[in-house]
């Protein structure tokens, strides 16, 4: 009887330090993963902080802005030939604003200068369909306006 006693107080014992070192051990883990959501927390602010620095630093380099207007040679179509330069000008890296008429056989870019020049423009221009349809007769610079559509 007396051994069945210790038997089963032993077992509440064993249990007992079980329990206990695995509270511990949870203790020890969640204890763990906050600090490493801390230090993670505190580097991706520091993160986020820089890449506004370099952003607000882009945006004021970006600050060159021109405005030409360019005869387009050999377009045929509104949607098919003006689409297509207008969207390859906006695919250009540099270019803001773009819009192609094909019944003036001309259109109107507006680009940072800091990032693309005119003759890239041109390029763009006279590269688009396989560069054997379009071609640039001139491009001159013009004073810079502001379209409805850029300021929504």
């Amino acid at each position: 009887m007396i051994d069945l006693y210790l038997m089963k107080n032993n077992a509440y014992f064993c249990l007992y330090i079980y329990n206990t070192k695995l509270v511990k051990l949870h203790i020890k883990f969640i204890s763990l993963a906050i600090i490493i959501l801390f230090f993670a927390s505190c580097d991706s602010k520091k993160y986020e902080e820089q890449s506004q620095v370099e952003t607000t630093e882009q945006k004021l380099v970006a600050e060159d802005l021109h405005q030409v207007k360019v005869a387009i040679k050999g377009m045929t179509c509104e949607i098919g030939c003006a689409r297509l330069i207008q969207s390859k000008l906006y695919k250009a890296d540099g270019v803001s604003f773009a819009k192609v008429s094909f019944e003036d056989s001309s259109g109107v870019v507006s680009f940072d200068q800091n990032r693309i020049s005119q003759d890239e423009i041109k390029q763009i221009i006279e590269r688009t369909a396989g560069g054997e349809i379009y071609s640039v007769a001139s491009i001159e610079e013009i004073e810079l306006t502001i379209e409805i559509g850029d300021l929504q």
